[in-house]
Order: C-alpha cells, then sequence, then structure tokens
C-alpha cells in the first residue's frame, strides 16, 4: 500500500480557503479533513475528533514541549494547531489528507513535514481579493487595509509552495488542485 499524501492548502485571508476546500471535498469524498486540536470548550454540536481534538491546557502544552503538533497557535487565550500524530496515521494508511490553514502555519508545517504538497490559493487579483474581504460587510476600513497589506506580504511567499492556484472561480480551482493531488501519485520520485 502506497503512502498517502499531506495536501496543505493556504493563501492569504479572504481568498476562499474555507469554501475551495469545502467543495474539493465534495468532489473528492476521500479526501480526509485534517481535525486540528484546541483547548477551547466544545460548542453546541460540535464533536471531539470530527470537529475538533478538545484538549485542557496542560495537555496542549504537553504536545508542544513533546513535539506532537506540525503547527500551533494561540488565539483569543485558546491553543489551536494540527496533529501529527492523526495526519501520519492518515497517509500511512494510503489516504490523502488536507489541511487548509493560513500561510505562517502552512510553513511551519513545511519545515516538519516538507514532503508535504503545498497549495498556495490567489486571487484573481489584490482588487478582487479586497472586494471579497469588503463584501463580508464585517470588518472596518483599517482592518481590511491591514488584511491586503498582510496578503501582499504573503503572496511574496508564493515560491516556498510547490504549486500556485488562482481561486477565479470554485469549481475550476477544485478540478485543478484534483488535478495536483492525482499528478503527486503519479509522481516516480517522491
Amino acid at each position: 500500500m502506497s503512502k498517502g499524501l499531506l495536501v496543505v492548502l493556504s493563501g492569504p485571508s479572504g481568498v476562499g480557503k474555507g469554501t475551495v476546500c469545502s467543495a474539493l471535498r465534495k468532489r473528492v469524498p476521500e479526501l480526509i479533513y485534517s481535525v486540528s486540536a484546541t483547548t477551547r470548550q466544545p460548542r453546541l454540536g460540535e464533536e471531539h475528533g470530527v470537529n475538533y481534538f478538545f484538549r485542557s491546557h496542560e495537555e496542549f502544552l504537553n504536545m508542544i514541549a513533546e513535539d506532537q503538533l506540525l503547527e500551533h497557535a494561540e488565539y483569543v487565550g485558546n491553543y489551536y494547531g494540527t496533529p501529527r500524530d492523526f495526519v501520519e496515521k492518515t497517509i500511512n494508511e494510503g489516504r490523502d489528507i488536507i489541511l487548509e490553514i493560513e500561510v505562517q502555519g502552512a510553513l511551519k508545517v513545511k519545515e516538519k513535514f516538507p514532503e508535504g504538497v503545498f497549495v498556495f490559493l490567489l486571487p484573481p487579483s489584490l482588487d478582487e481579493l479586497k472586494d471579497r474581504i469588503q463584501g463580508r460587510g464585517t470588518e472596518s476600513q483599517a482592518t481590511i487595509d491591514h488584511r491586503m497589506s498582510v496578503a501582499v506580504d504573503e503572496i511574496s511567499l508564493l515560491e516556498q509552495y510547490d504549486y500556485a492556484v488562482v481561486n477565479d472561480e470554485i469549481d475550476l480551482a477544485c478540478k485543478r488542485i484534483e488535478s495536483i493531488i492525482i499528478a503527486e501519485h503519479c509522481k516516480i520520485n517522491k
């Protein structure tokens, strides 16, 4: 049995990572979604091992100390991270797993798991990205300007990735990523 792939999908805020990842998983139902660990309390309807692996602060800090996470971050007093064992178990079973993550987290994953397949999702243009962020209607102009500045910095890291996919149409972006996965499975030197 051949190993599965770790596919890391990232890109700037507002580019549509979640939308593309969700649509891709419908197109490729055998693609496993990487479940993150967190120290926050479960919300109504969330299940351990499905939505998140819920951990205490102490358990999470032990995971960090024992290098059990591919990446982690703290946000609003809670920790979030990608458990290494879940990813490795999935790929060792010959199944592909996708991780949808911000750029800085993706680069941390690449340090620990360089054999992953790193896909950068790009907007058709910076103007389109700004329109998408403004279209949410949830953020101030200062926040939008900051997100755009960060997006420019993140796009400058494109060369750190294996592939770039423009999210001009969701279905087309999914087809491109699916093609990348197929091509990676056909590679002779992995």
